[in-house]
């Protein structure tokens, strides 16, 4: 019996000697409740296990004796705990005192919630002064309550071992709380594999994502190179020395009508024109030739030479230059002559049918006399020509006059006749 006990406890010890330790149990302190039963082992010798199931004598309670117990649980590794328990059995006659070590076999680890296990072990008592030693050997349950708590409910064969000692069976049932340190899972070790990447060019990217893998480039152009740095890769860019626009393959917006302005931008794509007008060229809006930008009658044909207006015909001209010529004033004064009124009614008569034209009324001297008398002089000259027309009807926004003295001579002032012909208001028509 003794060669037995030695042999479990020895193949315990191998197997927890190679086993993993992710769940094994922490330090534990626990309390139960125990049953021990003596006389059904020996109902058994006796009569035999058939006879004793027949008569209801296993498990029956009034063959047990009740005792309580300390015990102490640790973990050898995720399947195996080390037990012990110090307890005592209430016989009717005395106490019988226990100690006994072993191991629990566990089929699953403290990971699951219902952990059978079968345990096996070596065990002391004293009652009465007499010694004995016994090899428990058993089965039972763990349930898990929390990772801290746990119940244990265990049925044991006593074997004796030395002639004190008896067989019985032994109940208990135990309630347990870690008291160790908290468990500390050990991470898995994960051999990654080795990766060789090859990056011919060196610009970082993997040959084998490399679009162009013999010549150095961006990342974001799958490594091909971007001379204009337009973001267009130059293998796909048609102006690879310009900056461009994916849109126009890395090439520059285009400017067909080369005004300046890009074809986006550009009214007129393909007539060079001003960016004020988006690309078009200023318009002509009656279409003479002079823009309306400086055309003076931008709504009414007319010609270069007169700003865009219509030309207006010489044979009039002519007629307002001899009036001009007829206008004559009381000497050294501003007064009109009345040899003068005919003259001024042709004018009037001309602005009267050609309501678009307007006249600028110069006044103009010799020089006799000081230079500042005759400016004022030219200038009333002018201004009398001036409110003459008014008081025939032609409205004063058609008019402007001006006196420039003797500053423009069309004659020479040394003689009677050229001062004569300096002495004289001029008349010019116009239409803008």
């Amino acid at each position: 019996m003794k060669k037995i006990s030695l042999s479990i406890i020895s193949f315990l010890f191998i197997v927890s000697c190679f086993a993993q330790d992710e769940y094994k149990k922490r330090q534990t302190m626990g309390f139960s409740f125990t049953f021990r039963d003596a006389k059904t082992p020996a109902e058994i010798k006796s009569k035999g296990l058939v006879s004793v199931i027949r008569a209801k004598q296993l498990f029956k309670t009034s063959n047990m004796d009740e005792g309580v117990s300390a015990n102490y649980l640790q973990g050898l590794s995720n399947n195996v705990d080390f037990t012990s328990a110090l307890g005592v059995t209430f016989l009717s006659s005395s106490i019988l005192s226990e100690l006994s070590a072993g191991v629990n076999l566990k089929l699953l680890s403290d990971k699951y919630v219902v952990v059978p296990f079968i345990d096996a072990g070596i065990g002391a008592s004293t009652f009465n002064g007499y010694y004995g030693a016994f090899t428990p050997i058993g089965t039972g349950f763990q349930v898990n309550i929390s990772d801290e708590v746990f119940f244990l409910v265990n049925s044991q064969y006593r074997i004796p071992v030395t002639q004190n000692a008896v067989s019985h069976l032994y109940y208990s049932f135990t309630i347990a709380g870690n008291i160790g340190k908290e468990r500390k899972s050990v991470p898995k070790q994960i051999e990654l594999p080795v990766v060789v990447v090859y990056d011919k060019d060196g610009d970082g990217v993997a040959d084998s994502l490399d679009a162009c893998p013999d010549i150095a480039g961006l990342a974001s152009l799958r490594g091909c190179p971007d001379k204009d740095g337009d973001g267009v890769a130059d293998r796909q860019d048609s102006c690879a020395d310009v900056a461009g626009t994916a849109k126009y393959h890395g090439c520059p917006i285009p400017d067909t009508d080369k005004d300046g302005i890009n074809d986006e931008e550009d009214k007129c794509v393909t007539v060079a024109g001003v960016a004020r007008y988006q690309g078009c060229p200023v318009p002509d809006t009656d279409g003479d030739g002079v823009n309306d930008e400086e055309d003076k009658c931008p709504n009414e044909a007319g010609i270069p030479s007169n700003f865009g207006c219509p030309e207006i015909k010489q044979e009039i001209i002519e007629k307002v230059n001899v009036a001009a010529k007829n206008i004559f004033f009381a000497t050294g004064s501003a007064k009109l002559l009345a040899k003068s009124y005919q003259s001024l009614n042709n004018v009037v008569k001309i602005l009267t049918e050609n309501p678009t034209f307007k006249v600028d009324i110069e006044g103009h001297t010799d020089t006799t006399g000081s230079a500042e008398k005759n400016h004022v002089l030219s200038h009333d000259r002018a201004n009398s020509v001036k409110a003459y027309l008014i008081s025939k009807g032609i409205d004063e926004s058609r008019m402007t006059i001006e006196g420039y003295g003797s500053a423009k001579p069309i004659a020479s002032n040394k003689t009677a006749a050229g001062r004569a012909k300096n002495r004289r208001v001029e008349m010019k028509l116009k239409n803008y």
